[in-house]
């Protein structure tokens, strides 16, 4: 069995969708005094961010499985299982999945950001598994994510 696809050898109720894939939280924000989050992420091609950055936060990410493409600054670097990169706050960014799928680490440092993802996801039902977009997401649903990230998380698109 394909783990991209279904997983079922797992606790479910530890994992969440989010945007066609899913995510667990390894360490919360809680567990730091707030000072970082570390997730588990798996996502589909297709569903990656618009090139951004954080006024709050720096993203580290490790890859575990599949490849990705990083622009970090004037940087671009090919990733793939074994390869991490940092992308420090108020550093524009963006990551481009090129296989089907990809399965990274992300240290959130401070953790707050981590509610984001808990807020634009909702926990996993009976198994994981990866759904491709079929299309971009409705304006109004991309109108308040947008919104969330700016005015809630300080995020700034380029």
């Amino acid at each position: 069995m394909n783990n991209f696809q279904t997983t079922t050898a797992t606790n479910i109720s530890d994992y969440r969708n989010y945007q066609g894939g899913y995510f667990k939280t390894l360490i919360s924000p809680e567990q730091t005094n707030g000072t970082m989050a570390l997730v588990d992420m798996t996502l589909p091609k297709g569903v990656e961010p618009p090139p951004h950055c954080h006024t709050n936060e720096d993203e580290t990410f490790y890859v575990l499985e599949g490849a990705m493409t990083f622009r970090v600054g004037e940087k671009t670097v090919e990733a793939r299982a074994g390869d991490s990169v940092f992308a420090p706050r108020m550093v524009p960014h963006e990551f481009i999945i090129n296989s089907t799928t990809a399965r990274f680490l992300t240290v959130i440092t401070p953790g707050k950001f981590l509610e984001y993802f808990m807020e634009f996801s909702f926990p996993a039902a009976e198994e994981l598994s990866i759904v491709p977009p079929q299309g971009p997401p409705p304006p109004a649903i991309i109108t308040h994510m947008t919104k969330q990230l700016s005015e809630k998380y300080g995020v700034l698109f380029i």
